[in-house]
């Protein structure tokens, strides 16, 4: 199945890289990296493909449906399915040792079927995160995302949680024993912590959200 960068240079045809980010006004090299699949596309850039050269939305995202706008062929664009953009967040997470700040502010929005998310939970609580280190591989990657959502801290034992604890946020698992949190890696090299929540240690946990999907880029 031919991927997001497949079908946009398909659409570009035989423009070249620079006309085509012309038109879209957008950067040649930003062009580049959606070809690439470095980068996720922005949705209002979507947007403008479809407008501009009249391309199906959900054909464009997910290679189904026709790739002309509109039934058979017709002039205008459509999108057969509902989108809601997630937007991600600043901060990065840490699945290994470290500590790193959460400022949360907003870097972008990526667009999600609205009945995948609504499936998950409440897309008004979810955010995504980009992971750092090793230490839930090979589940999760360095660099990969994660779609968090941030109402679902109530501690399911072996769900994959965003954790801060002290200034550090991790990715882990987590399994209870009496007075005291297991957070587990996936990677063995990683051996189990154990926090005992019922002193100091206590005050400086908290669980951020349940990872609910991971997606990862390819260069």
């Amino acid at each position: 199945m031919s991927s997001f960068g497949d079908r946009l240079k398909e659409v570009r045809g035989e423009l070249t890289q620079a006309e085509f980010a012309d038109i879209l006004g957008i950067p040649q090299v930003t062009l580049g990296n959606y070809e690439r699949g470095r980068n996720e596309p922005r949705f209002e850039f979507i947007e403008k493909v479809c407008s501009r050269f009249e391309i199906n939305v959900e054909w464009l995202l997910f290679g189904t449906g026709n790739r002309r706008g509109g039934p058979a062929g017709t002039a205008k664009p459509t999108c057969d399915v509902d989108l809601i953009m997630i937007p991600m967040v600043e901060a990065r997470l840490s699945a290994g040792p470290g500590s790193l700040e959460t400022s949360g502010e907003c870097e972008r929005s990526y667009a999600f079927r609205s009945d995948f998310l609504h499936r998950k939970g409440n897309p008004d609580d979810m955010v995504l995160m980009r992971v750092e280190g090793d230490s839930m591989q090979p589940e999760i990657m360095h660099n990969d995302v994660v779609l968090i959502d941030r109402s679902k801290t109530q501690i399911r034992l072996g769900r994959i949680f965003a954790v801060g604890f002290e200034e550090a946020i991790y990715l882990k698992r987590i399994d209870m024993l009496p007075g005291k949190i297991v957070l587990k890696s996936a990677n063995p090299a990683y051996p189990p912590v154990e926090l005992d929540i019922r002193e100091q240690q206590g005050d400086s946990f908290r669980v951020i959200g349940q990872v609910l999907w991971s997606g990862r880029e390819y260069v």
